[in-house]
């Protein structure tokens, strides 16, 4: 199986890279530089030399703040960006996997999202994922949209590696303790979707039910919790760690609003796919034991 996958600096793009190693799996990620999915030409001769099986749109503009500032930005990589995917995709006669967020939700429901639950994004990034999401629909019958939140890998930008460097140098740390959700470790959010794929791949899968589908670590927590989760496992490693004292979103305050509520029901993804991802704990444990020890 070839993917051919969008984004390939980003946390979810390298575990895919190597997913696809253990996986079996020919996983061709371009970034920027080779690749400029806001250019309908750029994709249209990247899906020709590579002829994928699957395209998995991993490219994103992630920087929630940023995003207030840069809405043209953000909308261009988030919505735009993935219509040029999807209708690339569609042209090849490739299915197309869409990595879309949490933050499409207010945060204002009490209990698990589901998929058909109303959306309502509070941020600029919110509604440009959103919007991505309406156009991958629109130019690609055979899609997938999986929302996932709280990612965190051994690379790039991420709350558990913030976590672990501010720990260097601070005894204590205020963090935020309501708002919940999911941790999503990428390496398993990346197994998740090469078994998706390569049950979507055959052209002739017509009874496959497209559309979106929920997938983050099972389990929930709260940022505070997370963070308490991190410098447990790196303590027993002879890691960072630093004391975490509990404090309100009011006491945190950032340029785009954050949903108090992340949690995401990913029943239909198991009943669909029988594909469910490991407890948000043991994705910690190996992503800060990577970190630890420098690998």
């Amino acid at each position: 199986m070839k993917l051919l996958v969008t984004g390939a600096d980003g946390q979810v793009a390298r575990c895919l890279v190597e997913a696809g190693q253990a996986y079996g799996a020919d996983v061709v990620a371009l970034g920027r530089s080779h690749l400029d999915i806001t250019s309908q030409s750029s994709l249209l001769d990247a899906v020709g030399a590579v002829h994928p099986d699957v395209i998995i749109n991993a490219a994103a503009f992630t920087a929630v703040d940023k995003a207030e500032k840069e809405p043209e930005v953000a909308f261009g990589v988030n919505a735009i960006g993935a219509g040029n995917v999807a209708r690339a995709a569609h042209r090849a006669g490739v299915p197309i996997i869409h990595l879309s967020t949490d933050y499409v939700f207010d945060g204002d429901k009490q209990g698990d999202y589901s998929e058909t639950d109303a959306t309502d994004p509070i941020s600029v990034y919110g509604r440009s994922k959103l919007e991505g999401e309406r156009m991958v629909a629109e130019a690609a019958r055979r899609h997938l949209i999986l929302r996932t939140a709280w990612v965190h890998s051994p690379f790039g930008n991420n709350f558990v590696k913030t976590m672990l460097k501010l720990a260097a140098t601070r005894p204590e740390l205020g963090v935020v303790d309501d708002q919940h959700g999911s941790p999503t470790f990428a390496l398993h959010l990346a197994e998740a979707i090469i078994d998706v794929a390569r049950q979507v791949r055959d052209k002739n899968a017509t009874s496959r039910a497209w559309g979106i589908y929920h997938a983050c670590g099972s389990g929930e927590t709260t940022w505070c919790g997370l963070a308490h989760e991190v410098f447990k496992v790196s303590e027993r490693l002879s890691g960072p760690y630093a004391k975490v004292n509990p404090i309100p979103t009011c006491d945190y305050p950032t340029p785009a609003r954050r949903p108090v509520n992340s949690r995401l029901s990913c029943e239909k993804l198991s009943q669909a796919f029988g594909v469910s991802l490991p407890d948000w704990r043991s994705g910690v444990a190996t992503c800060v034991e990577r970190l630890v020890n420098g690998h």
